[in-house]
């Protein structure tokens, strides 16, 4: 039979019974509308994710620390060694280590990490806050999204820029956190000074004892130390949708210069006191390393490892986040899936009943010449009919659902004083996807009827009425 008979035929049949054609596409418009819908929802919150953490910039950066090894009698002490590079022995995170690194390929620059806990002043309101050093480069990260203000005027200049809910606590309600521009912040933290050798110390007593040239300080002392910053820049508050994105958030960011020189007491310095192993230079508490592409990024933090580190990076959290959406899109296209189950039954019943109202018509094809293959053909070219118009108009229904299900999210968000973010996303793959689904579901489900009209005897359909 020639394509041009069979559609011709085949569109005759659909127009012949067109109420209960109409309802079975429908039926699959519906199971594809609820399978776009959904899946539309898991490919924007994804999306939402994916833009978030790439707005930060920092999908290139990796933090470096120290591989602790765990205390004697602390749990887990006696494990085994999960791979190669947990079997390399701890390094201590000093300027030899930083060179090291510094040279692997495809790193662009090694940063040292400075994060310290301070009361930043400004009379006669105080707030206790969290600093951060932050480097040049970090200057078109997302961090900085709609800031106020300028960025740092120099490497080594004695400014500051402050995050928007900071700012706020720092200013009466009546003023903006734009007033507090070109106004200085007294900034009080805790500043670590080192001892002087233990001859020195002793030198009082022994006045004739020696002291080696090669001596070093035995620990520091802390002593509290102010320093007064120009604020240069103010980011957006948290309740205008903005405000720091990334990992390494902070409410007041200093150049990374002045945030080293002013040698402030970390969480780490404690640690490094009680360790016997020997550092060369200064040992950091953490380093930024920051790589030429997101696409090297996994190579690095292999060698990083390798040579007896600690690495973290939000790759490393895309990677599981990517994993979790997979799983959760799975489940959002079974369940979407169902009602196109459904419709393909709607689809066996609509032909069976058309096999036994034109058995008579199967009988006249057969006695013409008609083959088993093309009445087979006939149907099927039926059941892809249906699955091709109720996939296109299901996209076009799971679209106008998904914009329904935006639309009200938008205006649930903004009355909880919220900035609404673009959960939805329907991309063309998702559209040629689910049209190509219903066409495969449609004649799935069209090989019981066609086989059946195909094995109708000629003689038998004929003698049918």
């Amino acid at each position: 039979m020639k394509l041009g008979d069979l559609t011709e035929l085949a569109a005759r049949n659909l127009r012949e019974a067109v109420l209960r054609n109409s309802l079975t596409t429908l039926g699959i418009a519906v199971g594809v509308a609820s399978l776009v819908a959904l899946l539309s929802l898991g490919v924007g919150l994804q999306s939402l994710v994916d833009r978030s953490v790439a707005r930060a910039g920092l999908f290139d950066i990796i933090s470096v620390r120290a591989r602790q090894s765990n205390p004697f009698g602390q749990p887990g002490g006696g494990r085994r060694p999960r791979d190669a590079s947990d079997a390399t022995p701890p390094r201590p995170l000093d300027d030899a280590a930083r060179k090291q690194i510094a040279a692997v390929p495809d790193v662009l620059e090694v940063n040292p990490e400075v994060r310290f806990t301070a009361e930043a002043r400004r009379e006669p309101l105080s707030q206790l806050v969290m600093v951060a050093g932050m480097a040049a480069s970090s200057q078109s990260s997302g961090t900085l999204d709609g800031m106020q203000g300028h960025f740092f005027s120099g490497p080594d200049a004695g400014e500051a820029i402050l995050q928007g809910d900071l700012a706020k606590r720092l200013l009466d309600d009546a003023q903006a956190t734009s007033s507090l521009l070109g106004q200085e912040i007294t900034l009080r933290f805790a500043q670590r000074q080192a001892l002087p050798p233990p001859s020195q110390q002793v030198a009082t007593d022994a006045p004739n004892q020696a002291v080696g040239p090669d001596e070093e300080a035995m620990g520091f002392s802390i002593v509290p130390s102010e320093k007064r910053l120009l604020v240069v820049g103010v980011t957006p508050t948290s309740d205008s949708g903005g405000g720091p994105v990334g990992f390494n958030n902070a409410g007041i960011y200093l150049p990374l210069a002045v945030a080293e020189k002013m040698q402030v007491v970390q969480q780490s310095d404690l640690r490094d006191v009680a360790r016997t192993s020997e550092a060369e230079g200064t040992r950091y508490a953490a380093l930024n390393v920051r790589a030429a592409s997101p696409t090297a990024v996994a190579n690095i933090e292999t060698r990083v490892r390798n040579m007896g580190f600690a690495t973290f990076s939000l790759i490393d959290v895309t990677r599981n986040l990517r994993t979790f959406f997979a799983i959760f899109d799975m489940f959002l296209g079974i369940f979407g899936s169902l009602a196109l189950a459904v419709a393909s039954l709607g689809i066996i019943n609509t032909l069976v009943m058309a096999i036994l109202e034109r058995r008579r018509e199967i009988g006249v094809l057969k006695a013409l010449g008609a083959a088993d293959r093309d009445v087979r053909q006939l149907f099927f070219a039926e059941a892809g009919v249906m699955g091709l118009a109720g996939g296109v108009f299901g996209v076009l229904l799971g679209w106008a659902i998904g914009r329904a299900i935006q639309f009200a999210t938008l205006i649930y968000l903004k009355r909880q004083g919220v900035t609404p973010p673009n959960i939805w996303s329907v991309p063309w793959w998702l559209v040629l996807s689910a049209i190509a689904f219903a066409i495969i579901v449609s004649l799935a489900s069209g090989i019981y009827p066609a086989s059946r009209a195909a094995k109708l005897d000629p003689v038998e359909a004929l003698r049918y009425e």
